[in-house]
């Protein structure tokens, strides 16, 4: 199933005892050392979504705990990208974070807008791929203080983002050029097709650090400045996610 674009996602289905449980499981399976990468669930191991839902179907989480499911898309994503040491905790922080009755739909929006116009930027260098990021930012931007921009407006700006991404890739521009156009295009994509979620989710967060890439020769310093990336990702997704407001209706 999955929640209408107007419906709230209230977390937990405002029942405490669902976020004790589910901590108590991700606990466990890390104290048992059985948080890995690169896996679902397999043979009682898995990533974040596998230890949390013993299985690889994201939208479980919106049936089990009312997230929704491009949360748990971009839990999945950072999980991945996070040092070992760090990602083997974060589903714990990301299932944490989460209040009982609180309301989550505004988390995605405010995550894309800072991906869009604070995390990206910094990072890519070509200009249309700078007014690609603004453009598809502003649109969040109108999202989050209470007017979502229509449908054909989010899919025009997807086509042109595409449109630049191509062209750029023909004159062999920058790598973190085409990334952030293409990260640009997702988040856009998203905004139409919640069929697109997921899509958008992996873009958002990956893309991010394949920006990093620019001008960094020793592989080193790659796996720094993307492990940096993610790490600033896993700190907003966690401060948005605790100030979701708590207005604890009853599933």
């Amino acid at each position: 199933m999955f929640l209408p674009q107007n419906s709230p996602l209230i977390a937990y289905h405002n029942d405490p005892a669902e976020k004790v449980a589910i901590l108590a499981q991700l606990a466990a399976h890390r104290a048992a050392d059985e948080l890995v990468k690169g896996i679902y669930w397999q043979d009682g191991k898995g990533c974040a979504v596998g230890c949390t839902i013993h299985g690889s179907d994201h939208s479980e989480y919106e049936r089990r705990w009312n997230i929704a499911k491009i949360l748990a898309r971009l839990e999945d994503r950072i999980f991945e990208g996070l040092p070992n040491g760090i990602a083997k905790e974060w589903p714990e922080r990301f299932m944490g974070a989460i209040a009982p009755g609180a309301d989550l739909t505004m988390v995605w929006p405010r995550f894309a807008h800072w991906m869009m116009t604070e995390e990206v930027p910094p990072r890519t260098k070509n200009k249309r791929s700078l007014a690609s990021l603004a453009a598809v930012g502003a649109l969040y931007r109108e999202w989050i203080d209470g007017a979502k921009p229509a449908a054909r407006r989010w899919d025009s700006e997807r086509r042109a983002v595409h449109a630049d991404a191509a062209d750029l890739h023909t004159y062999a521009a920058a790598y973190a050029a085409d990334a952030a156009a293409y990260a640009a295009a997702a988040a856009a994509y998203a905004a139409i097709s919640a069929d697109a979620y997921a899509y958008a989710a992996v873009a958002a967060a990956a893309y991010a650090s394949a920006a990093a890439y620019v001008a960094v020769a020793a592989d080193a310093a790659v796996d720094a400045a993307a492990y940096a990336s993610y790490m600033r990702q896993a700190a907003k997704l966690i401060e948005l996610l605790q100030s979701a407001p708590v207005v604890g209706v009853p599933a």
